[in-house]
């Protein structure tokens, strides 16, 4: 069966547990359960399957994270940032809503879409590297577990991005980089400020390799 979404979340420790134990986690903060605001709140959720939803009425909990009621909160592990968004406002329909947790769901990897690109854009980070490959490789998998390990390295300091190049949508991207499809898989390390920019064609994705070409850049 399904699990129950959003999740009860009754306590701080009940909470805390909550967000801890996803990358990206959305907590509706509500005095009223059965509110117009908890409702769409509900109906958002149905809609997003692969992100957890917490809902919570708990006074001490809206206390401990610093919220008014009637807020939907965007955890991010990534940078250990929130997001928050005040539903008082009369037209915060369901659309607003999800596009607000579309837009704010960093993950340690985002792959970068049309409807991820707006968050990317927004981010707090400076630093972006990009893994362009081709999703469709039988070495997808084995590359995706690799640049997550190396991810885990710098989370909070450099936003790591996934790239595919078999989406029309990223083909401005792969050409911002000069490369060509016959020289994938390649990382590209972009400094936000100053466009300043580095790019190494791939053999294979190791951490190491990932790890190196970062620290060569960061200094």
């Amino acid at each position: 069966g399904t699990a129950e979404k959003p999740v009860l979340l009754n306590d701080i420790a009940d909470a805390e547990a909550f967000i801890s134990g996803a990358e990206v986690a959305v907590i509706g903060f509500f005095q009223e359960p059965e509110s117009p605001e908890a409702s769409r709140f509900r109906l958002v959720a149905g809609r997003i399957p692969e992100v957890p939803f917490g809902l919570s009425t708990s006074p001490a909990v809206l206390s401990h994270y610093g919220v008014a009621a009637s807020t939907v909160t965007v955890f991010r592990r990534v940078d250990n940032d929130r997001r928050d968004l005040d539903m008082n406002n009369k037209d915060v329909d369901a659309e607003k809503i999800t596009r607000f947790i579309r837009m704010n769901e960093l993950r340690l990897v985002t792959e970068y879409n049309p409807r991820t690109a707006v968050g990317v854009m927004q981010s707090s980070f400076q630093l972006h590297l990009l893994l362009i490959t081709d999703k469709m490789s039988p070495k997808h998998p084995e590359r995706m577990h690799r640049y997550r390990a190396a991810a885990e390295l710098f989370k909070g300091k450099i936003l790591f991005i996934l790239v595919d190049s078999n989406l029309k949508s990223n083909e401005r991207t792969v050409s911002f980089f000069k490369l060509k499809k016959s020289q994938l898989p390649a990382l590209a390390i972009f400094h936000v400020p100053d466009e300043e920019q580095d790019v190494l064609t791939l053999d294979e994705v190791s951490v190491e390799g990932v790890q190196d070409f970062c620290n060569r850049f960061l200094q």
